[in-house]
């Protein structure tokens, strides 16, 4: 990862305009038909919230804003995107867990279950800095219409919550919402991203 100056940046404006705002976060929903992820998971024998994490690397990699990050006073820009996913640790609270996103689907399988399980047991964050990280939250005990995400003004990083699937006639459907930093991305960027989320959960082969 590496410091890049805003002024010769796409994100220029942006900086400016929102670098300072005492709320510079948006939140974007979107209802996504899950019914292929819910097959696939069921037939292969694959979590389906590691599918869902695995099709959210792979919307965001083709969208080149999620690369840079304001962190602090500055604007990283950062080759490597990781997922994070929140684990029910072996004493009943939660810790996080960074998965280095991968194209292929069985290599992002294999560090999913390896650093979830660990993360648990450790009762320790797993943390990669040198990612610009995604975060999630899946609370799929509980049907939700949505959420807004808390802004710290610690953690910009982006950041997408979902409750539990539901049937709807023959398919599943799933509310999403998705909490941005306007620096980093503009509105059109984030719409771009839910809909190539979309475009994944429907092609996705395994």
């Amino acid at each position: 990862m590496t410091e890049v100056n805003p002024k010769e940046t796409t994100r220029a404006y942006a900086f400016e305009m929102w670098m300072d705002a005492p709320m510079p976060m948006l939140t974007f929903f979107k209802t996504l038909d899950v019914t292929r992820l819910v097959r696939i998971s069921r037939q292969k024998g694959l979590k389906f919230n590691m599918l869902m994490c695995w099709c959210i690397g792979r919307a965001a990699s083709h969208v080149k804003e999620f690369y840079m990050l304001p962190v602090g006073r500055k604007l990283i820009k950062y080759e490597r995107l990781a997922v994070c996913a929140i684990v029910t640790n072996r004493e009943g609270e939660v810790s996080s867990c960074d998965i280095p996103f991968s194209n292929d689907l069985q290599q992002f399988n294999k560090d999913y279950l390896r650093l979830t399980k660990q993360t648990a047991e450790s009762c320790q964050n797993h943390d990669l800095t040198n990612c610009m990280v995604i975060g999630t939250s899946a609370l799929v005990q509980y049907e939700i219409d949505g959420a807004v995400g808390m802004y710290s003004g610690v953690f910009n990083n982006p950041f997408l919550i979902w409750g539990k699937y539901r049937c709807r006639l023959w398919k599943r459907i799933l509310t999403v919402s998705f909490q941005f930093h306007h620096t980093q991305m503009d509105g059109a960027h984030a719409s771009c991203f839910l809909e190539n989320l979309q475009k994944e959960i429907k092609r996705l082969v395994v």
